[in-house]
């Protein structure tokens, strides 16, 4: 059985800049394999970050990781929206952000914010509504499942507490169309 995950549409990258902590980098990548993120990258990350020793799902051998030294090297394919993560005044709270189908998102470093040519660069700045900054793997673990919570295909949740969920209906593939040319 295919997880929801598996059967959303377009795509998503996860990275962060400045990254210092193989800890964090590690995390990062392990819940953006689980996520089944297309792509995980950094930007001007610390070569001990780079070591990734606490990723246990061995996340390189499942997808790119790209390293970029500076904002400006950053490549992103065609399409791609760049969504910033960061407690920023003007963001827009995670729970009220529509998620692009084909995006990448970028966290700020351990002890400090997205540097202003990283938010200068995003299409999108998003902020996780919380009192104090999250660690850098937790942030992103908490954006990959609101993605996949808005752009899977769940069955709704109950209204109130011990109701049960209506099961979702099978997916029907309906028939061919043809379309007339015009002109």
């Amino acid at each position: 059985m295919k997880s929801p995950a598996q059967n959303m549409r377009g795509y998503f990258g996860v990275g962060a800049e400045g990254i210092s902590k193989s800890v964090n980098l590690g995390g990062l990548l392990r819940s953006a394999n689980a996520f089944g993120a297309s792509f995980a990258f950094t930007i001007g990350a610390d070569d001990r970050a780079l070591e990734m020793r606490s990723d246990t799902s061995k996340a390189d051998n499942h997808l790119p990781i790209f390293h970029w030294r500076s904002v400006d090297a950053l490549q992103l394919p065609k399409g791609c929206s760049l969504v910033g993560i960061e407690i920023l005044d003007g963001a827009t709270d995670l729970p009220s952000f529509p998620h692009p189908l084909r995006c990448a998102y970028v966290l700020g470093p351990e002890r400090g914010v997205l540097s202003k040519e990283m938010t200068a660069r995003c299409d999108h700045l998003i902020r996780i509504p919380t009192n104090f900054s999250l660690n850098v793997a937790t942030a992103g673990a908490i954006v990959m499942y609101d993605r996949v919570r808005t752009l899977g295909r769940f069955a709704p949740r109950p209204v109130s507490q011990g109701s049960e969920a209506v099961e979702l209906a099978p997916h029907i593939q309906g028939q061919p169309k043809r379309r007339r040319r015009q002109g």
